[in-house]
């Protein structure tokens, strides 16, 4: 029998683990073909922060090396930009750096184009030393800059700014911090979280402009910019400014295809595009009932789904994620999840140990979890968020609620220990959706001990 032809443009992780699913239980009903236009394997873009700072090297980060494409007799076009797709012919179009072009035709598409990071409309931020942090060569061009120069400025606060500040200051450049908000993380934590990681921060070395608005970057004769501009009037000098002010669903190509776009590429629950079923998109350029998500563990979800019907196999939804985030900033644990804000209507239980680097907050309403945000001690954030997710009532625990799991008596886990309390489809880690049922099998079959 003749194998249909699958292509997937773009070689990231939602993408990647998309064909990982499909090969598990379809090895042989595709020809599949893959366009990155980033001249890499397929790589974990999640721990480029780790070698920025020097903990670790590119090649340690690779998911699936070149020899994994072999072996599963995947072409892979490294460095091959898709151009243009014609939905009538189905054909594929793309292009390399050296201007030469190809065509691969395909019977489905997998649009697995991803995020562009979103550069601040402002004068001057086409000058030399000006980049975003998104990829492998923002992160060679960052770690050259730190052997040449001096001042490093990060414009924006969350998550990726602070890493991208903390692999700089590592590297031993001089950094400041813009953010235009009052707090850090303001989508991840409170505002008392967010000064306490303010705090601890500054204790190692970084410096913070906060509610600082950005006017302009200052370049120098040679092109290259040496300073940021403020509203107020102010500057600070800066040899390297790199933006982490969000991400964009990288859509381009597929407005071009006539695709339908709403905050990405609009598909429905079983990953298909709303207007072309034979088009899947998994990942953060796609936009499922009106959400694009960018953290890993939602995007392994669509991937397992998109994967099932791509297969033929018809039987998965993917009928949206609820998220939490579980961080390590610069070595500092944070947790949230659902409503952490918490206001009028909701209940807040708290604890703070400003001294012993501790917070936690709870939010509830109608005797349920419906929020956590923990600074420092974050060991029961799993628990918080099963909690969160299954809705169970907590008036009987409530008293025990902010100690954590271990200290609720019998009350909570009916005498058993902590991992024979947990049902089979309890989940233990989180990114990949590993539950305790596929452990246990494993353990049995394999006859583990550890």
């Amino acid at each position: 029998m003749k194998k249909m032809k699958l292509v997937m443009i773009g070689n990231g992780m939602a993408g990647v683990r998309t064909l990982e699913e499909l090969l598990k239980i379809a090895p042989e009903l595709y020809d599949i073909t893959v366009f990155g236009a980033e001249p890499h394997p397929n790589y974990n873009r999640i721990l480029l922060s780790p070698v920025l700072a020097g903990e670790q090297t590119l090649d340690e980060i690779v998911l699936n090396d070149w020899s994994w494409y072999t072996d599963k007799h995947i072409t892979l076009h490294a460095g091959w930009r898709v151009t243009s797709v014609d939905r009538v012919k189905r054909v594929v179009h793309a292009q390399n750096a050296a201007g030469e072009t190809m065509s691969a035709e395909y019977d489905r598409l997998l649009l697995c184009t991803g995020s562009n990071p979103f550069m601040l409309p402002i004068p001057g931020k086409d000058l030399q030393g000006v980049i975003a942090y998104r990829d492998i060569a923002d992160t060679n061009a960052m770690i050259e800059a730190a052997t040449r120069y001096q001042h490093a400025v990060v414009i924006g606060g969350g998550l990726l700014g602070l890493e991208a500040a903390n692999g700089l200051m590592r590297r031993g450049m001089t950094v400041s911090v813009v953010h235009v908000q009052p707090t850090l993380m303001e989508r991840q934590l409170d505002e008392v979280a967010g000064k306490l990681l303010q705090k601890s921060l500054e204790e190692r070395g970084l410096s913070f402009l906060m509610g600082a608005q950005t006017q302009e970057l200052v370049g120098g004769p040679d092109g290259r910019v040496t300073a940021i501009k403020f509203k107020d009037g102010t500057q600070v000098p800066a040899d390297l400014v790199v933006m982490a002010v969000g991400i964009r669903p990288n859509v381009e190509l597929a407005q071009s295809m006539r695709l339908h776009c709403d905050k990405g590429i609009v598909v429905n629950d079983t990953l298909q595009t709303t207007t072309d079923a034979r088009i899947y998109s998994v990942g953060e350029c796609a936009a499922h009932r009106g959400t694009a998500y960018g953290l890993v563990a939602p995007l392994f979800e669509q991937a397992k789904v998109a994967a099932n019907h791509l297969a033929q196999f018809g039987i998965g939804r993917y009928v949206g994620s609820l998220t939490s985030t579980k961080l390590k900033v610069t070595g500092i644990d944070l947790f949230s999840a659902g409503n952490f804000g918490g206001g009028e209507g909701f209940e807040e239980i708290i604890m703070s140990d400003p001294k012993g680097g501790v917070y936690k907050k709870l939010v509830l309403k109608d005797d349920k979890l419906v929020g956590a945000c923990l600074y420092g001690d974050t060991v029961d954030g799993s628990w918080y968020f099963k909690l969160l997710r299954d809705g169970r009532p907590i008036a009987d625990i409530r008293d025990k609620l902010m100690f954590g799991e271990s200290n609720i008596g019998d009350t909570g886990h009916e005498g058993h220990n902590k991992a024979a309390a947990m049902k089979d489809s309890d989940e233990v880690c989180g990114c990949n959706g590993v539950n305790k049922g596929t452990i246990c099998k494993v353990i049995k079959e394999k006859g583990l001990f550890t």
